[in-house]
């Protein structure tokens, strides 16, 4: 039986559906979502293995224009460096939508020699696909892809014609990660994540880019793991932002985040969260390496 697998980079500006693609693609939840730009920092595996393939898809933060703070240059860094030594990309643009980002993210891949799947996401917005053919005519003038695939992320039917497209590009080879990996990143980064979209979904559109999260403590103590996780702010206000009225809104982002860690690790789970001021970490590159952005 023939055997396939690679690295499939999915590539985008910022809050283009990258990471809901992802997740749809291996089934299952692991890249964080909100919809506030620049939810993903890091460069994630996320890996599908099945009987004939096994496709590691690398989630890869927005491509954007501001280099404001030392955290936005690390971000930049990590999507441009996720795309070396990738065996194929998809690249998410949305439907009638283009962007100085988007001609950022172009400007990257007319540089790199490997197969390009464009997907245009978000077309059950249009009234009819005809909407959409001015656009990609356009975008054909600039940029020739290997294939040109209008999906929406929420549909099931797209996801599975997607796979098989994916199939026409990846290379014969033996799986290169065990059949149980699902992620290369360890169980406490995943966790960290998940308190970390909590954040970016309960609060104000400013805040979520001043705080990260560090995980002090991860046993696991029966059937049950014992998780403690300290949440670093910029500044005093944000501190009482984010703990709330009475420490309301720090307990609702901690109820959220224990749902969706016990779904990912299958174990109930005890969680302590913690509140910080560490000034000035997001322009700091020697708080930013300490905290994991490295």
């Amino acid at each position: 039986m023939i055997f396939q697998s690679g690295f499939i980079a999915v590539v985008g500006r910022p809050n283009v559906g990258k990471s809901t693609l992802i997740n749809e693609l291996i089934g299952q939840k692991l890249s964080i979502t909100s919809h506030k730009p620049q939810t993903t920092r890091h460069c994630i595996h996320a890996i599908d293995t099945q009987d004939n393939y096994q496709m590691i898809f690398v989630d890869t933060p927005g491509i954007h224009i501001s280099n404001k703070k030392a955290i936005n240059s690390y971000m930049n860094k990590t999507a441009s460096s996720s795309l070396l030594g990738v065996d194929m990309i998809l690249w998410l643009v949305e439907a009638l939508k283009w962007t100085k980002e988007d001609e950022r993210v172009m400007e990257h891949l007319t540089k790199i020699k490997v197969p390009v799947i464009l997907c245009v996401n978000k077309i059950d917005i249009l009234n009819s696909k005809n909407e959409v053919l001015p656009y990609l005519e356009n975008l054909g003038e600039k940029f020739q892809a290997n294939q040109v695939f209008p999906l929406s992320a929420f549909k099931k039917n797209h996801i599975n014609e997607l796979r098989k497209l994916i199939l026409k590009y990846l290379p014969q080879q033996e799986a290169l990660f065990g059949s149980d990996y699902v992620t290369d990143r360890s169980e406490r980064f995943v966790v960290a994540e998940f308190i970390r979209e909590k954040l970016i979904r309960s609060l104000s559109n400013e805040l979520p880019y001043d705080l990260t999260v560090e995980i002090e403590k991860f046993d696991l103590d029966g059937q049950m793991y014992r998780i403690a996780a300290r949440i670093f702010v910029e500044k005093p206000s944000q501190k009482s932002i984010v703990i709330g009225d009475k420490g309301k809104m720090l307990k609702k982002i901690g109820e959220e985040s224990r749902v969706s860690i016990e779904g990912f690790l299958e174990r109930k789970v005890f969680l302590e969260l913690w509140v910080k001021v560490r000034q000035g970490w997001s322009d700091d590159k020697r708080a930013l390496a300490s905290l994991g952005y490295d």
